[in-house]
């Protein structure tokens, strides 16, 4: 089962620089998208709807931001769009594939960066979203969020670490909540840290400065999966052969069948 997680900083953008015509040569099982940055209603060429595939968008509200969408080869048994909380799914930033004993999510998590009144709102869905973790673990056997979750965990997932330890993505309570993510306490596992420990490789790197060019990026992109599933990670790459945004994509082949 292949899977690939990207956000495209706009789907309309990605679509212009070759993200279908790369994506049609992958052979993936699941696709999740992040940041589409578009209305349903903006996306009827069937560019955007690509064969072979069951695809599923949730929208923001407000136009021109946000939203995720999940393409899946096999149709799920369900879709679910949202996790319950107003603020969060009004700015399209979760969907679910469900299928018996799998559960696969698209997920942009809030980001902080731009000032006070958006780290406050990323903090509050640090606060919220455990709960729909724990529902989950519940629900299913198996699950899988992928997506860009806006923290780099740890020093060796940022270049600049010590100049961006006061800043949004890389604050201390944020690591710290990301340490309980593939704890015990929630009980989740990095999936590309299963089979690459110490590699340095980041997924999204800043459009200012040569940022691209010096490869001083950070990996905020994860593929998030419950540990009966760890043992089932096969390989796991992050894809720089062509910018679709200012996003990588990460592609990760699990021994596991829908």
């Amino acid at each position: 089962m292949r899977i690939i997680s990207i956000n495209v900083n706009g789907i309309r953008a990605a679509a212009r620089k070759g993200f279908f015509d790369w994506l049609a040569e992958q052979d993936a099982d699941i696709v999740c998208i992040q940041e589409i940055k578009a209305q349903v209603g903006q996306l009827e060429d069937s560019l955007f709807w690509p064969q072979g595939y069951n695809c599923h968008y949730c929208q923001a509200e407000k136009k021109g931001y946000g939203g995720v969408a999940i393409y899946c080869k096999k149709a799920p048994d369900e879709v679910i769009v949202g996790f319950g909380v107003d603020e969060f799914d009004s700015e399209g930033r979760y969907v679910e594939a469900r299928y018996r004993g799998l559960s696969v999510v698209s997920l942009y998590a809030p980001s902080g960066s731009s000032g006070p009144e958006r780290q406050a709102s990323k903090d509050r869905f640090l606060d919220t979203f455990p709960s729909r973790l724990a529902r989950l673990r519940q629900e299913q056997t198996n699950a899988i969020i992928c997506g860009d979750w806006n923290i780099a965990h740890n020093e060796i997932d940022l270049k600049n670490w010590k100049g961006n330890r006061k800043n949004s993505g890389f604050l201390p309570h944020e690591r710290a909540w990301m340490d309980k993510l593939f704890s015990d306490e929630f009980g989740y596992v990095d999936a590309y840290r299963v089979i690459e420990p110490e590699t340095e490789q980041y997924t999204w790197w800043s459009n200012r400065g040569q940022a691209r060019e010096n490869n001083v990026g950070w990996r905020i992109d994860y593929q998030v999966i419950t540990p009966g599933l760890a043992d089932k990670v096969q390989t796991a790459r992050v894809y720089t052969g062509q910018w679709f945004s200012d996003h990588a994509p990460l592609t990760i082949d699990y021994d596991y069948s829908l």
